[in-house]
């Protein structure tokens, strides 16, 4: 145990040393605990990405995390270093590993109707990870960190079956993130008090429960692994309504943004254009608070249909009325990107940045603008920079490794591949591509900072050995 502690120390040493963090001594029990638990969490992650789909969306990604960490800053959580992933699959869940990972299914952002809905789910499972439910549990049990492992493995299984009731859901049966009542009731408490202090309407919860419970008439018994595991009841919402109730009475805000994010994920599960652009023609022509959504989602169906002169057309007054909304903005250059209009796609995500400076998704396509316009090495200094903030981002080394492939840079493009493929659990193909970049070093510190990282890469595999 203690080896494994101290491989997956070094694992993720050069990273929380570059944040300021220390690892604690294993001589205290709950330091050691939390370290357990962290190292784990990391390892497992890279498991989870190389088997389970990611979504590739940097808006969704990007409303998820500022959600999660505005929920994260009024929670008790002791340690904040928090990893948000979002999984390309049309069911319900959520989940919080110890560790601090968190993962929210595509279909959950589907089936809430606002964002205080979503937003207590988050609340939650991140009340879950405040109080260590799962860990106690374990103690409780005296189960061992492998057997914590072999129940993290579960979920991967669970995300990997779009259908929810595969053989990957029955062989991960036995073994979910199971919570006892008191460890629920408390989870719900938190979060609904977290929701508040946080100026999210704490009346998010009951309401969500509703919905999960209009979507699962059967209580949850033959449905998604999130109802099964977190079953909703009549007592259960009562007690939610009761909880909210003893906060004042105000006036919420209404999310535009997770209304248009919620509309992404909703065009992302229909992949036939001709489909999508009649489904959302349909939303539209409804009106009511959808209608607006409808429209967004509606402009990048005829986007990716390539009907180009509607979508602008539809965008231009929603433009008109949300000049800065990052969303639209983005949408405008997808447009400007299907004409093969990149100049004008370029001078537009630049602006946006220059008043959003660092804002990811804005990045993400200015560096894609970029490449499609063949403005190789601007796109390599952009990214190259902007991944040192985001090196947990895989869809972001890939782009920047085919940024640096196409501008003839094969050195750093074989570097930031090799990080793809680590943060993919495929280390042997990582190594492969660090030993190419070492034959192109040019100088001694260039051979010298590509070996360091080789070592480091060595290290993880014996760490995910023997979680394996």
């Amino acid at each position: 145990m203690i080896r494994l502690l101290l491989l997956l120390a070094t694992l993720v040493a050069p990273a929380a040393s570059a944040q300021g963090y220390k690892i604690p001594g294993f001589g205290d029990s709950n330091a050691a605990s939390l370290n357990q638990e962290y190292y784990l969490g990391r390892a497992w992650l890279m498991s989870f990405r190389r088997q389970a789909p990611i979504l590739d969306d940097a808006l969704v990604q990007d409303y998820v995390e500022g959600l999660v960490y505005r929920l994260a800053e009024r929670s008790r959580l002791t340690d904040r270093r928090l990893e948000i992933i979002v999984v390309d699959n049309p069911t319900i869940n959520a989940f919080a590993i110890p560790g601090g990972i968190v993962g929210v299914h595509s279909g959950l952002i589907a089936q809430a109707e606002t964002q205080a809905q979503f937003s207590s789910v988050l609340a939650h499972e991140l009340a879950h990870l405040s109080q260590r439910h799962y860990s106690r549990g374990l103690d409780a049990k005296k189960t061992s960190t492998a057997a914590m492992a072999g129940v993290l493995n579960s979920l991967v299984y669970i995300a990997a079956d779009p259908a929810g009731a595969g053989a990957g859901g029955q062989a991960a049966s036995g073994s979910r993130l199971r919570y006892s009542y008191l460890d629920e009731q408390e989870a719900d408490d938190l979060g609904i008090h977290n929701q508040a202090a946080a100026g999210l309407d704490p009346g998010g919860a009951a309401a969500m429960f509703i919905v999960l419970q209009n979507v699962s008439p059967d209580n949850g018994a033959q449905s998604s692994d999130f109802l099964r595991t977190h079953p909703i009841t009549e007592k259960r919402i009562a007690a939610a309504k009761n909880r909210a109730a003893t906060y004042p009475n105000r006036i919420h805000e209404v999310s535009r943004n997770f209304q248009l994010m919620r509309a992404r994920v909703a065009l992302s599960f229909i992949k036939d254009n001709d489909i999508a652009i009649a489904h959302f023609r349909e939303q539209r022509a409804k009106g009511g608070r959808y209608a607006v959504p409808a429209q967004y989602a509606l402009v990048l169906a005829l986007t990716r249909s390539g009907e180009v002169g509607e979508a602008r057309e539809l965008l231009a007054p929603m433009r008109e009325f949300a000049p800065d909304n990052i969303a639209y903005k983005i949408a405008e250059a997808e447009i400007d990107f299907k004409a093969a209009r990149y100049d004008a796609a370029i001078a537009l995500l630049q602006q946006g940045l220059s008043l959003s400076p660092d804002n990811h998704p804005l990045t993400m396509s200015l560096a894609n603008a970029y490449f499609k316009g063949e403005h190789y090495s601007k796109a390599d200094k952009l990214l190259s920079r902007h991944a040192r903030s985001h090196p947990g981002d895989a869809h972001l080394w890939l782009l920047l490794a085919d940024i640096q492939e196409k501008s003839g840079n094969a050195l750093d493009a074989h570097q930031s591949r090799a990080e793809y493929f680590a943060l993919n659990d495929a280390i042997e193909r990582a190594m492969a591509q660090l030993n190419a970049a070492l034959s192109l070093a040019k100088n001694q510190i260039t051979a010298e900072r590509i070996q360091t990282r080789m070592a480091y890469f060595e290290t993880i595999e014996k760490a995910l050995e023997s979680l394996r």
